[in-house]
């Protein structure tokens, strides 16, 4: 994909890997005002592969030819479409803008991690000075192990940009993180810099649950899963916002230029919270942080004797309160998940914390709330303002809360 000036010029290497592309093309072709069907698409195909195109997905097929799909290679499609005429090899990496590579799989990533040079695709990644985002797919178990990991950070150091992947379900039947993200999310990630409000000003965002130790073995947790509040950092981190977040435990993969610090506890979450509040034009309290914590954890775990267990609990520090509280408070927005008359008891939390704004979700019901990939939310702020925001993917939501919160910044600034 390339700059919305040069978008006659774009490039797409398909592999007996390729997965249905036909979303992701229409997408970029919107985005960058690139007219469409193939017949007018200023793209050309460089096959990887000679049985690659053979085993591509037909809709991807039917979509890029308007009659039976074009064989040859890249300088006879050119000719026969009348397209400029494609660069090959070495020049093809140097004229390129931007270079995307979804799927990423996890060979993929070993290679281009070692700098193997044995094919178009890996040869035009290694000596194009572009920049490189690689979109993940493949099994949970391969994502998480280490050698992948050491092959992401090895890319990430050297500035690619890793868009995903999600977690969720695979097509193996398991759960887990590998899933490519959904073209829309490709897309957003991939657009030109559009700065909003936020752009350059520093964002505190807190995600996930907290765990209060009642032993060394066992705590006291919630089924938060920290997706909201991650994709709210990432969405920030796309309007150009500088974001760090101060995670509890979560099984999810930091986002794309976020700065993430992990904590475990409320008393954890509230020093980090404390020590990078100074600066920030926003903060956003996602996380489900625990109410009460055990007074005396036990230093060894507690046997199985007695027919009941007394734990006795103390109130944890109110983060969000504190911050909202500070003389020097940023613009503060809370989140309140609710089991019943959930817009009443956000609207209490608005006023007796003192917030800018507050996001209310229910979460006792049969969609939403925690351990979901979709979300709706009750978006509230002083003066009876009030907005809703239908279910959507938990990355789409957080877009349109920090549009919200964007519009409520500035109209804050400007008195």
């Amino acid at each position: 994909a390339t700059a919305p000036e040069a978008a006659g010029r774009a490039y797409w290497v398909l592999d007996d890997r390729t997965p249905p592309l036909p979303e992701l093309l229409r997408l970029i072709g919107e985005h960058y005002q690139v007219p469409v069907p193939w017949a007018r698409l200023p793209i050309a195909v460089v096959k990887r592969l000679p049985r690659a195109l053979t085993k591509a997905d037909p809709e991807t097929l039917s979509f890029l030819s308007s009659d039976r799909y074009p064989t040859g290679d890249a300088r006879d499609l050119a000719r026969r479409h009348g397209l400029p005429r494609p660069p090959v090899n070495e020049s093809l990496a140097r004229w390129a803008d931007q270079i995307l590579i979804a799927p990423a799989s996890a060979d993929l990533l070993a290679r281009l991690a070692a700098g193997f040079g044995d094919d178009l695709l890996a040869t035009l990644v290694l000596a194009s000075t572009a920049p490189l985002a690689l979109a993940p797919a493949m099994n949970q178990a391969m994502w998480r192990h280490p050698a992948t990991q050491a092959n992401v950070a090895r890319l990430r150091e050297r500035g690619a940009r890793i868009l995903g992947p999600e977690e969720g379900g695979q097509a193996c039947g398991e759960s887990g993180p590998g899933r490519m993200l959904d073209p829309e999310a490709i897309v957003a990630a991939l657009r030109w810099p559009e700065p909003g409000i936020l752009a350059g000003r520093r964002a505190l965002v807190t995600a996930g649950p907290t765990r209060e130790a009642i032993d060394p073995v066992r705590f006291l947790g919630n089924r938060s899963s920290g997706r909201m509040g991650y994709a709210v950092a990432r969405a920030l981190a796309e309007r150009g916002a500088v974001v760090t977040l101060v995670s509890g435990p979560s099984a999810l993969p930091a986002p794309e230029a976020v700065t993430r610090v992990c904590v475990e506890s409320a008393l954890e979450m509230e020093a980090a919270v404390r020590e990078r509040l100074d600066g920030c034009a926003l903060f956003v309290a996602a996380a489900a942080v625990a109410d009460y914590r055990v007074a005396a954890p036990a230093a060894e775990k507690i046997k199985k004797q007695a027919e009941t267990l007394v734990l006795h609990l103390v109130r944890n520090p109110d983060i969000l309160a504190g911050v909202a509280a500070r003389s020097d408070a940023p613009f503060t927005v809370g989140f309140a998940a609710e089991t019943e008359r959930v817009e009443e008891q956000a609207r209490d939390k608005l006023r007796a914390k003192r917030l800018d704004m507050i996001a209310a979700n229910q979460v006792a019901g049969e969609q939403g709330g925690f351990e979901r990939e979709d979300n709706a939310l009750t978006v509230l702020w002083p003066g009876g303002g009030r907005a809703r925001l239908p279910l959507l993917p938990k990355d789409r939501l957080a877009r349109a809360l920090v549009a919200l919160i964007e519009e409520r910044y500035a109209a804050r600034t400007a008195t």
